[in-house]
C-alpha cells in the first residue's frame, strides 16, 4: 500500500560508512514527485493548486496530477502529457490551466521545467505588486529580480489569460503574477527547486524585516555575484539533501 512504511526502502537509502553517493538512481517520475514534496514543505501548498511540468527528450511532458496535493503524490501518480497537454499516460487528470505551461514551453525552448503555484509568501508580494528586497544571503541565491505581471485577468485556464501571463514572463527566469501567485522556469529540476525556494524564502524574509520597520538590503552587486555562483546549476547538493529528507519521511514517495 502507498501509505505503508517500506522498511526495505528506508534501509536502502540510509547512509553507510564509506559510501558517498548522495542518492541512488532515480527515474524522472521519482524526481518530479520528490520535487513536489519538497516544494510543498517550502510553502507551495495551496491545496491542489499548482503544477510542475518537465519536458522530456521525446517532446512529451511529465506533470503532477490535478486531484492530488503536492504533499501526497508518489512517482506512480506522475502523468505524461503530449505536446498539446493531453494525458497520454497515467490514471489521473491534468489541470485545465495546463495551457499556461504549454504556452511557456512553446515560447521558451531554452527551458525544460515550468512551475506555477500560489505559495504562501510569494503570493503576498504578488498581491501588493512589489518585488521583495533581498535582505540576506539565502534570498540572493538567484541573480535577478522576478518580473511583475501587474494585471490579473482571471484564472489561467482561460487561454487569453494564460498567454498573457506567459508573455509577461518573456525571457526572464521568474515572475510574480499580480493577485495570483508565481511562475518560474528552469533548465532542470535542481535549478527549478533553487529558484522556487529562493523566491519563497526571499518573500518571507522581506515581509518579516519590513514588519519590524525595514532594514538595509544587500548591495545589488553583492546580490548579483552571490546568485551568479549558485543559480546556473542549482545550489550544490541542496536538491539531493532535500530529496533524502523526503525519502526518510515517507519512502512511498518513490513507489
Amino acid at each position: 500500500m502507498k501509505n505503508s512504511i517500506n522498511t526495505e526502502l528506508l534501509a536502502r537509502y540510509a547512509p553507510h560508512p564509506g559510501r558517498h553517493a548522495l542518492l541512488p538512481p532515480l527515474t524522472a517520475q521519482q524526481e518530479v514527485a520528490l520535487t513536489c514534496r519538497m516544494l510543498s514543505r517550502e510553502g507551495y501548498n495551496d491545496h491542489i493548486a499548482g503544477h510542475i511540468t518537465v519536458k522530456q527528450e521525446d517532446g512529451s511532458y511529465l506533470a503532477n496530477p490535478w486531484e492530488l496535493t503536492w504533499s501526497e503524490l508518489t512517482a506512480s501518480d506522475i502523468l505524461r502529457l503530449d505536446q498539446a497537454g493531453k494525458v497520454i499516460e497515467g490514471a489521473w487528470n491534468i489541470t485545465p490551466a495546463i495551457n499556461l505551461h504549454i504556452d511557456v514551453h512553446t515560447a521558451r525552448h531554452d527551458v525544460s521545467v515550468v512551475i506555477h503555484n500560489h505559495p504562501e509568501w510569494g503570493s503576498v508580494w504578488s498581491a501588493v505588486g512589489r518585488v521583495p528586497p533581498i535582505y540576506d544571503q539565502t534570498s540572493a541565491l538567484v541573480d535577478t529580480d522576478p518580473v511583475i505581471y501587474d494585471e490579473y485577468r482571471g484564472t489561467v485556464e482561460d487561454g487569453e489569460a494564460g498567454r498573457a501571463a506567459a508573455g509577461a514572463l518573456g525571457t526572464h527566469k521568474w515572475a510574480l503574477l499580480a493577485n495570483h501567485g508565481v511562475l518560474l522556469v528552469a533548465n532542470n529540476l535542481r535549478q527549478a527547486h533553487l529558484r522556487a525556494i529562493t523566491l519563497e524564502w526571499r518573500s518571507r524574509m522581506a515581509w518579516r524585516v519590513e514588519m519590524l520597520g525595514g532594514g538595509t538590503p544587500l548591495p545589488a552587486a553583492v546580490a548579483a555575484a552571490t546568485g551568479g555562483r549558485t543559480d546556473a546549476n542549482g545550489f550544490p547538493f541542496l536538491w539531493e539533501a532535500m530529496a533524502r529528507e523526503e525519502i526518510r519521511r515517507d519512502p512511498s514517495v518513490l513507489e
